[in-house]
Parts: structure tokens; sequence; C-alpha cells
């Protein structure tokens, strides 16, 4: 199957040199060939609008389902309101608070502009969960598509989404998410998701935009399932109760025992490794597929194509499941 997560901008087309474009006359249209070039078969999208004014009032998430075929989806909005140049966001009065997870059943339903992540697929599904996260105190300067130099962004909510799908091996979890830019919130945020989905059936595919680089996402997803599998005293208590009750071995075999080889640990790992930002001239990598319990021969070959839509390369990974 095709495994793919895609930062949207919001379906901001863009220029072949990261200027942004006009939305068409179809403001969905852009973002529908977008997707349907992918092809994926689970699609975790961040960034997306639901009636926005700024993006024609497109259901992106609607969108994007329809265009690859997806027979089931959920949105979750962050926040209910519209951007602000300054202030981030100005909050909806009318809307309601907290979470507020959308699904085919809403198409259409008129509710107040969202922004938020997504999760689609075309694989049966039995189970969904979300979460929300709240922003960091602080925001930080950063840039933006179509401004010169930096503009200072207050944080803002996150959203995490996770679905139990049926592969052809059995059940799965997925998740996807959109995490905060600042720099040890956003590892919090992703050490919150690995306990949450710990009831959860394995494998666990995370996927999305992490504002996090290199091994950092792994290590933090790895330290999570060790801190919740057993607590520092508990541990120390069990390796006693073991090094009490194994057998002594003679000098010489425990010097062969020394030279023999070792079991590789099998953690977290990333599927695809390739930058994604900005999508013109990409740099680095946020986006990220990490995975835990899929055997690496499972793993087929990664691609970060080029869109016509976002400051982001999608990222797409094929794996038998």
């Amino acid at each position: 199957m095709r495994i793919a997560t895609f930062n949207l901008l919001h379906g901001q087309p863009l220029a072949p040199d990261g200027a942004p474009r006009p939305y068409p006359a179809d403001p969905g249209a852009p973002l529908a060939e977008a997707v349907a070039a992918l092809d994926a078969d689970v699609l975790a999208l961040q960034e997306v609008d639901r009636h926005q004014a700024r993006s024609g009032g497109t259901d992106q998430a609607a969108v994007a389902a329809a265009a690859m075929g997806a027979g089931d989806w959920r949105f979750a909005a962050a926040l209910h309101g519209r951007p602000a140049p300054v202030a981030g966001w100005l909050p909806e009065p009318s809307a309601p608070n907290g979470l507020r997870v959308y699904g085919p059943g809403e198409v259409g339903d008129g509710a107040p502009p969202s922004y938020g992540t997504a999760l689609l697929t075309r694989l049966p599904v039995r189970h969904w969960r979300a979460r929300r996260f709240a922003p960091a105190p602080f925001g930080l300067p950063l840039r933006v598509a179509g401004r010169r130099g930096l503009t200072p962004v207050p944080d803002e909510p996150r959203v995490a989404l996770a679905a139990v799908l049926e592969g052809g091996r059995g059940p799965f979890t997925v998740v996807a998410a959109h995490l905060s830019f600042v720099p040890g919130w956003n590892m919090a945020q992703l050490a919150g998701i690995r306990r949450w989905i710990a009831d959860l059936p394995q494998p666990y595919l995370v996927l999305g935009d992490f504002n996090l680089v290199g091994a950092v996402p792994r290590t933090v997803l790895g330290g999570a399932t060790v801190l919740e599998r057993t607590s520092p005293r508990v541990r120390v208590r069990e390796l006693r109760a073991a090094g009490r009750a194994r057998p002594q071995l003679s000098g010489a075999a425990r010097r062969r025992r020394a030279r023999g080889p070792r079991p590789r640990l099998q953690g977290w790992y990333d599927l695809a490794r390739t930058p994604t930002y900005p999508s013109h001239r990409p740099a680095v990598q946020f986006d990220h597929v990490l995975a835990v319990g899929v055997p690496r021969a499972a793993v087929g070959p990664a691609a970060a194509p080029r869109s016509a839509v976002s400051d982001h390369r999608p990222l797409l990974v094929r794996v038998s499941l």
C-alpha cells in the first residue's frame, strides 16, 4: 500500500520559484490534482482549511477524500476562526470550543470556518480517535510564504488523529499529526502521542509535519516507549533479579558469550529520509513517516514528488502490511 503525508499550506498554489499564485475559479482543483497524483491508500494532511475564505470556502478534507477515493476520513479542527496577519487567528464567537471532529457525514453542514489536520484512508477502519494539544505560551519569528524576512508567529493549538486500520495481515494503527514549531514543546507533544496510542494495536505508523529534523523524532518516540514500558525502579529490580537467577559461567564461557553476536534492538525508525521543505528547493525534512513493528523488508521505495500546491512536498512510501 501507499502511505503519504502532506502539509497543504491550506492548498495554496505556488509558482515554480515558491511564490504564491492566486486560487483558480475552482479553488479546490489544484489540491484535488495534487492528491490524485499521489494515489495514496492512507494520507495524512496538515494545515487543512474548512470553509475558509482564503481558500475559497472549500472543505479541503472532503475534496482530498474524493480525489483519492477514500472510503473513510476524519478532519480534526485545531481551532475555529479566521487567520489574521499578526494575531495568528481570530476565534469564531459562535464556533464550538475545544476539539471538534468532522467526517463524511458533515460535508456541507455550513459549520464555521476551521483549520486543522485530516486522516484519509481507502482501508476499512476499526476505530477513530482524536486529541488536541494546547499551544506553547510563546511564538517564534518564522519565514512565511509571500512575505520577506521573518514574521513573528504565535503558536496555535495542534491536533492528532489516530485510526486502527484493517490491513492484509491484520490491524495496525496510523496517526496523523502536526506538531508545534516551538522547540521542546513539539517533542513533548510527540511523546504524548506515543503514550496516547499505547492501548491500540501495533504496528504503529506516525505521519505528519513534526517541525523536527534528523533522528530527533524517532529518538523521542523510542524514549517514550521505554518510559512507558517500565519505571526506573521497577527496571532496576528486574535486572537485579535476572542477575541472581542467571547461572554462573566460567571465565572461558563468559569470554565466548561476549564475543557472540548480539541481537539488534528493533525500535522506531524512519521509513523515508529525504528533504521536503521548501517545496521549490528542498533542504530539510520536517515531514516524517515513522514506524515500529513494521519489518524493514516490508518497506519499499519512498519519494517526495513536486506538487503545484504548498511550501512542503508530500512524502510518499510503499509499505506491505
